[in-house]
């Protein structure tokens, strides 16, 4: 079997670059849709948003040709090196940026504003991709997995610093690699377990219980943490027996205390549901020191963090700025705010709905050019296209993205043994999904107000070069695949 040498224009995925082009001009069409005023059309002057976002764009390409013409190699090399520089970088920037918002993410170069966040996504998936590409690595190995996951944690706590939460949680996406690479999936499963425990802890705390003193929201969680934790052993220690006496053993207890609560003395059940949790995991320690199979430490663990978890998040609600506590409420529908911090949202729904099936047509919509959508052409650039271009419009771009997203899962699919190529095209693939569904989601309802732009579309240089670098990047490892016939 030969393998030949092919020129990188003939070796680069076109078709990847083509949905890209297309995703750009959509971008640039909806920030004139967000940006147009009645009787201006002068989208191409560089006073005009559309105007700068053509300069982004034009920029964008060029940054994109470069990077297409550096060698795999060189990549690989400056992996590490990139990655300290950016988390230096993201140091500094917390002491250097103004305050811009409440927030010192944002570099100011003269009239160009730089937000390094965006930039430290390529780094960071670069040096994942070295770690996880480099001989003897295992995610058996402690140390390695110390370091893989501090790779990810550290540029997230520092975005944290600066006051940019939403930024900093699209590094959650990296996990989803990790996944890929053959991470346990129980991790994932805790991870999935917290975002119940925080939404219906959370989101029911203030109702009660069949008119009893029973909080709802830790009434459910206390029955769910032995719940999940009986599921666990049976999984990992494949004896049922003892994980339906878990089950038994909480439910009948539970059972009792509701019973006595409501024929005999009213009270606080959830108390009892704590200590048979607590129970629980002592019964699986036991367990572990007579076994030693190291599971049941784990899930005995896993049962202790989840108590704790669960009052550490109502003490986080109880902690946070009276806007922050307010957007989660209404999120969770804990509290109806249209005219305050639920204004963007509801303004966004508005103009989605007002666009029907077919849409009011290209510059014809009256909820974006009146203004009454903050950040149109920011954060909420998807209401442009839900007002103007309608549902078909809506399903068109993310169709589009499905596209995209898939093809890229695909570059990364067809490496073969090119680990280093494989691990940055499944970082690339995660945080675009990661920014599409959280957008999407914010501006529909569905997903918290956290600040993350829609790729390609929103307007701003920073995003687009990020996401550009990113991909670039990634069509010059693809297109250094070995091509055999």
């Amino acid at each position: 079997m030969a393998i030949r040498n092919v020129s990188l224009w003939r070796s680069v995925d076109w078709f990847t670059i083509i949905l890209y082009l297309v995703l750009v001009t959509c971008g640039w069409l909806s920030i004139c849709g967000a940006s147009y005023d009645f009787g201006d059309t002068n989208f191409f002057s560089f006073a005009s948003n559309p105007g700068k976002q053509l300069v982004w764009a034009g920029c964008a390409i060029v940054i994109g040709i470069v990077l297409l013409n550096i060698e795999k190699k060189y990549y690989e090399m400056i992996a590490y090196p990139l990655y300290l520089a950016f988390v230096l970088l993201l140091a500094a920037t917390i002491f250097i940026a103004p305050d811009i918002k409440g927030s010192h993410s944002w570099l100011v170069l003269g009239p160009i504003r730089i937000q390094p966040a965006e930039f430290s996504k390529f780094a960071t998936a670069l040096a994942l991709a070295r770690l996880l590409s480099t001989y003897g690595f295992s995610m058996a190995k402690r140390s390695d997995m110390v370091k893989m996951i501090a790779i990810v944690v550290v540029p997230m706590l520092l975005i944290v610093l600066q006051n940019e939460t939403g930024s900093a949680l699209v590094y959650l996406s990296f996990f989803l690699v990790l996944y890929r690479e053959g991470m346990t999936g129980s991790l994932l499963a805790v991870g999935v377990c917290a975002v119940l425990y925080f939404v219906i802890g959370v989101g029911q705390r203030e109702n009660m219980f069949q008119n009893m003193p029973v909080n709802v929201g830790q009434f459910v969680v206390f029955l769910l943490i032995p719940l999940f934790t009986a599921l666990m052993t049976g999984v990992y220690s494949k004896r049922m027996r003892r994980a339906w006496g878990i089950v038994l053993v909480n439910l009948v207890g539970t059972l009792a205390a509701y019973l006595f609560s409501r024929f005999v003395i009213p009270f606080d059940i959830c108390v009892v549901q704590l200590v048979f949790c607590i129970c629980t995991a002592l019964y699986l320690l036991f367990v572990y020191l007579r076994e030693r199979y190291a599971f049941y430490l784990l899930i005995a663990l896993f049962a202790l963090g989840s108590i704790g978890f669960y009052y550490s998040c109502n003490m986080l609600i109880g902690k946070l700025q009276p806007h922050q506590r307010m957007r989660i409420e209404v999120l969770l529908g804990l509290k109806d705010d249209p005219a305050g911090v639920g204004y963007n949202i509801n303004q966004s729904k508005i103009a989605i709905g007002s666009g029907g099936l077919w849409g009011k047509g290209f510059l014809n919509g009256t909820q974006t050019k009146l203004n009454y959508v903050p950040e149109q052409h920011t954060d909420f650039i998807f209401c442009t296209i839900g007002e103007e271009q309608g549902f078909l419009g809506c399903t068109f771009i993310l169709i589009l993205y499905a596209l995209f997203i898939i093809r890229i899962i695909f570059l990364a699919e067809r490496q073969g043994s090119n680990k280093f190529t494989r691990v940055y095209g499944y970082s690339l693939a995660s945080i675009l999904t990661f920014h599409l569904f959280i957008n999407v989601g914010m501006v529909i309802g569905l997903a918290p107000v956290i600040g993350i732009p829609l790729p390609f579309f929103s307007y701003g240089g920073s995003s687009l070069w990020g996401f550009t670098i990113l991909l670039a990047i990634l069509l010059r490892l693809d297109a250094e695949r070995e091509t055999r016939f």
